[in-house]
């Protein structure tokens, strides 16, 4: 019984993988290639201060960037230490998880394209939300606070991913031009490998829970918790339950994705799905490295803040797509149903695993596998020279 349970939960998990494979790779290249153009040296001195514009382009920047969680909060961390505006720099910190080409692929393909034009539409409203909260309560000696405690360099996860040299293509010429030159290839590779290490073990997680509760979790249980029979009180609880189901889940980024559609499929709000993807940014081994990085007033006002931004831009993107009337209704997102057949999936990821091939043939050929043992020397040496 307990073996059949099992690898039920592991065939679901497996299968969903298989589903969302081609996605990954897709969005992980399409996020390689922007990063190798997009230079990142200059971003503290582009982030001065909390005004509109500094925000969309701490936005932009951010979107720009890779979406594991922990990298994301490293280098906030880091353009804050050096001049970066707090609020921009949390700015480009949502944007870094929230609002990149990956996470749109896969809510399109497991939950459908309402999902990601729901994302790229709630995060801005996240980051306005946030932008008045911080200004309405966050303190000029809290940050000073936070300033000071982040000066020391204490560290978190993913350090040596943050503190790699930029390698993005400067110069002059096209966006097309420097992407096919051999530095702009090379970019690529490097960066597309360096994603994928760094989110993989995040993606696993939220693959095998997602596999978990889809396969012994009955549909019924879940229809109760999130009160499927009052469609009012279901919308006002989405929201509200979705970040601590985030928090308590220890999955971030992409990873979170599969498990939004178990959520999905079992009765939760669309406003809560939206809500519980933003909250990759505080779960527990994030809001720990916030406490690392800013002290602990700092890591509870970020929860606090975080939190309510979370819910509030749910609130408002239940709303705006009531209103356009473009709430799904059919929950159907590819998760029991999920199957491994010779179909267009299986021909779609043949090819993209070919590609992967190729950049990862590139990565080994220019030196890749040492710029990642640097990047893991790093991260041990931050972690030796704090114990």
């Amino acid at each position: 019984m307990i073996i059949h349970a099992l690898a039920h939960a592991l065939s679901t998990s497996f299968a969903m993988g298989w589903e969302i494979l081609w996605p990954l790779i897709l969005g992980f290249g399409l996020s390689g290639a922007v990063q190798a153009v997009v230079s990142h040296k200059q971003m503290s001195k582009l982030l001065p201060d909390d005004s509109s514009k500094t925000l969309v382009r701490a936005a932009g920047l951010g979107a720009a960037s890779s979406s594991c969680s922990y990298a994301a909060v490293a280098l906030a961390r880091s353009i804050f230490r050096k001049g970066a505006d707090f609020t921009a720099a949390m700015a480009f910190e949502i944007a870094s998880t929230n609002l990149v080409i990956e996470l749109g692929i896969i809510m399109a393909v497991l939950l459908g394209w309402q999902f990601t034009a729901a994302e790229f539409i709630g995060g801005p409203l996240m980051i306005f939300i946030l932008a008045i909260l911080f200004r309405l309560f966050l303190t000029p000696k809290l940050v000073n606070a936070a300033r000071k405690r982040a000066e020391k360099g204490l560290a978190g996860r993913m350090e040596g991913h943050a503190a790699m040299d930029d390698m993005a293509v400067e110069g002059n010429g096209s966006i097309w031009y420097k992407l096919r030159s051999e530095k702009g290839i090379t970019a690529t590779s490097h960066f597309f490998i360096m994603d994928w290490a760094s989110i993989w073990t995040d993606i696993v997680l939220g693959l095998l829970i997602a596999g978990a509760l889809a396969a012994w979790i009955p549909q019924s249980w879940w229809r109760a918790f999130f009160f499927t029979n009052n469609h009012t009180l279901a919308v006002i609880w989405g929201p509200l339950i979705a970040p601590l189901i985030a928090v308590l889940s220890f999955v971030c980024s992409v990873g979170n994705v599969p498990l939004a559609a178990v959520l999905w499929n079992g009765g939760i709000s669309f406003g809560g799905v939206v809500a519980f993807i933003f909250a990759d940014l505080i779960v527990f081994p994030i809001l720990r490295i916030y406490k690392k990085y800013y002290g602990i007033k700092m890591a509870a006002f970020l929860f606090g803040a975080f939190y309510a931004a979370m819910a509030l831009a749910g609130y408002l993107v239940e709303g705006i797509f009531a209103i356009l009337q473009l709430t799904p209704h059919v929950r159907n997102a590819k998760v029991l149903e999920a199957s491994i057949t010779f179909n267009y999936t299986t021909v779609l990821n043949i090819i993209f695993l070919a590609i992967a091939g190729a950049l990862v043939y590139r990565f080994l050929k220019t030196g890749g596998s040492m710029m990642l043992k640097m990047m893991n020397k790093k991260e041990a040496h931050v972690h030796e020279s704090q114990a």
